[in-house]
């Protein structure tokens, strides 16, 4: 059995497989891809997902950080579900292409977890 179909058989997925796949809302209208995941140094769980929003061909994007925990995978869409709509995204945290630092920015991520309701890992 190959290391790809091991894989698709288990509770377990490689970073690379994340990134670049696709985010529904809960209309199932695709609303972005996740870019990458955040990873908690010390305790290596993963605590966001940065979702490309918009834009084209990589111009014009927004990027949201997203509390992991508010994402499901939906093996009939083939990508993660986000429980809001695409409405409530825009009206979210976020920050341009070559702001990307601020995804690590204490106050900036306060903001992402109070306007998602979700307790902070730290």
């Amino acid at each position: 059995m190959m290391l790809q179909d091991k894989e698709m058989n288990s509770d377990l997925i490689g970073s690379d497989r994340v990134e670049g796949t696709a985010v529904y809302g809960s209309d199932n209208g695709k609303i972005g891809s996740v870019e990458k995941l955040l990873i908690e140094k010390r305790g290596g769980q993963v605590t966001d997902a940065i979702l490309s929003v918009g834009g084209f061909l990589g111009i014009g994007n927004e990027h949201h950080s997203i509390p992991w925990s508010k994402l499901d995978y939906d093996t009939e869409l083939g990508g993660y579900r986000l429980d809001v709509t695409e409405e409530q995204l825009k009206d979210a945290p976020r920050f341009a292409s070559d702001q990307a630092d601020r995804a690590y920015d204490r106050d900036y991520q306060s903001s992402v977890y109070e306007y998602w309701t979700v307790t902070p890992y730290w």
